[in-house]
């Protein structure tokens, strides 16, 4: 089945997947996903401050199957930044097959759930899965730049 948004998830994807093992993107798992979209398509998406925040905005769910491609899959992770200790999430691109590109120490392409094993920074709780929020959802209010 076509999906209308197919060539802004191929772009995306292809985007990330260029991208994988450069350190750039150190810890900003929200930038790294956000910057897939929007400069490989030329659009501007609108989500949360944080990647916590974007799941509740993206309405992010366990489903039954894996995610779909292009999707924002979304983890719980605890720690602190900038003196404030709280949810601040964790946030990876599904590129399919149960694939995740996301950034860690440096941006690393895992299986989506086993992403959860991976050893957190000092301080910082393990990843626990939350789900993912379809490319209609992320691309909900978007705009051409």
């Amino acid at each position: 089945m076509k999906h209308e948004f197919d060539r802004y998830i191929e772009n995306a994807i292809q985007w990330a997947r260029e991208r994988v093992g450069l350190k750039e993107y150190r810890f900003r798992c929200l930038a790294l996903v956000e910057d897939a979209y929007e400069q490989s398509n030329g659009i501007e998406i609108f989500g949360g401050s944080t990647a916590r925040e974007s799941a509740d905005e993206y309405e992010a769910e366990r489903h039954t199957d894996h995610p779909e491609p292009g999707a924002y899959v979304f983890y719980d992770s605890f720690g602190t930044l900038n003196d404030v200790y709280k949810n601040w999430g964790h946030v990876g691109l599904h590129v399919g097959k149960g694939v995740v590109i996301h950034a860690w120490n440096r941006i690393r392409s895992d299986d989506y759930l086993e992403i959860q094993s991976l050893m957190p920074a000092p301080g910082w709780t393990k990843l626990h899965y939350i789900g993912w929020a379809p490319v209609e959802r992320i691309l909900r209010d978007y705009r051409r730049r």
